[in-house]
């Protein structure tokens, strides 16, 4: 019997990959209080063969259950930033360390490091993918100007986001708009 009553879920990034795990849970009959990116509050502990179940199910839509401590801190990190740049409106006006480390409660550094240490890339180039993939969104929206997003996503101006940008996809924002092929990745391979 699994005694916690949180579960922690490896590759939930969107408002839909939460409906997904919702719709999983109510098909497998399994009570839950909440669905939230990332994780699952469950209403009561799970069997070996419940969690089994559970797990199976969630390979099938693209997600696992994760087990040891570390993993759960990335994913945390990972949902964190995710939330903060794609499913938020307020501006982008964010001390990643401070915000990470508060949030998690573990020192930035120890955090970045094991982040870097599994994931291959550090965590600062994983915000900035992020907020690449955000770039290309809102680009694609055709909504707002470049110095809107800049602003928006707490660049100092739209000449270094552009910068950023072209280092990140070898194109300027403009080449990007003006691409037939307009390609962005999803949120849980970058």
């Amino acid at each position: 019997m699994t005694d916690s009553k949180i579960l922690h879920i490896k590759n939930m990034v969107c408002p839909r990959c939460i409906t997904a795990v919702k719709q999983l849970m109510e098909e497998l009959e399994i009570p839950f209080q909440n669905v939230e990116l990332g994780k699952i509050e469950l209403k009561k502990g799970l069997g070996d063969e419940e969690k089994s179940r559970l797990n199976e199910g969630l390979e099938t839509v693209g997600f696992s259950l994760i087990d040891d401590r570390k993993s759960r801190l990335i994913e945390q990190m990972k949902n964190l930033i995710v939330q903060k740049i794609h499913h938020s409106q307020e501006v982008l006006d964010v001390k990643w360390a401070d915000l990470i480390a508060d949030q998690l409660n573990y020192d930035y550094k120890y955090l970045g490091m094991l982040f870097s240490s599994v994931e291959s890339i550090t965590l600062e180039q994983y915000i900035i993918r992020q907020k690449i993939e955000r770039i290309k969104e809102l680009l694609i929206y055709d909504e707002l100007t470049l110095s809107q997003i800049a602003f928006q996503l707490g660049y100092s101006s739209s000449a270094h986001l552009s910068s950023q940008f072209k280092k990140v996809t070898g194109m300027t924002p403009s080449q990007f708009k003006s691409t037939i092929d307009r390609k962005r990745n999803t949120l849980d391979n970058i």
